[in-house]
């Protein structure tokens, strides 16, 4: 394995986060950076050498889930049947199991380029020039995303349950 392999490994925990919080759904999620990486891998002549890998990779991978979301548009949902069985069963009483079920359905409800950003940032701990590059918009666009995201977020969190559950 060479360098730059071993570059683009390091960054696939990343992806996965990335991947998992824009589906929700981890074994889209796989399949979105498993997407992600055959396209960087196959296309790796054309990434700049002096350029971000880190926000290359995460461009690609933002694409690839705009090309799905656009296909799902085209053709209906068949994992809507899994999904179904998974909310059949029952969470844990786990108070943390609450919350992180509460900050999902709050991030859900969030504009796409805002829950989009504020991973980004947050989960990513990307710079905002870093968001700006994969993103493809000024930084500061990121910047106003990121602050109505967060000031939306904080209202549905602290809002409490009423405030989620009025809007599913």
């Amino acid at each position: 394995m060479n360098a730059l392999e071993s570059q683009i490994e390091a960054e696939i925990p990343g992806l996965r986060r990335y991947a998992r919080a824009l589906s929700g759904n981890a074994a889209q999620a796989d399949d979105l950076v498993q997407d992600c990486l055959e396209r960087a891998l196959a296309r790796l002549a054309l990434w700049r050498r002096d350029g971000n890998l880190r926000a290359w990779l995460f461009t690609i991978l933002r694409n690839v889930w705009i090309d799905e979301l656009r296909r799902r548009k085209t053709r209906p949902d068949s994992s809507a049947m899994d999904e179904s069985c998974d909310m059949m069963a029952s969470a844990p009483g786990q108070m943390d199991r609450l919350a992180v079920r509460d900050l999902a359905a709050a991030l859900a409800q969030l504009a796409p380029e805002q829950r989009e950003t504020v991973l980004l940032v947050g989960l990513e701990g990307m710079s905002y020039a870093e968001v700006a590059a994969v993103t493809g918009v000024p930084m500061g666009t990121v910047m106003s995303r990121l602050k109505r995201g967060r000031d939306r977020l904080a209202q549905l969190m602290h809002g409490g349950e009423t405030a989620i559950r009025r809007v599913k």
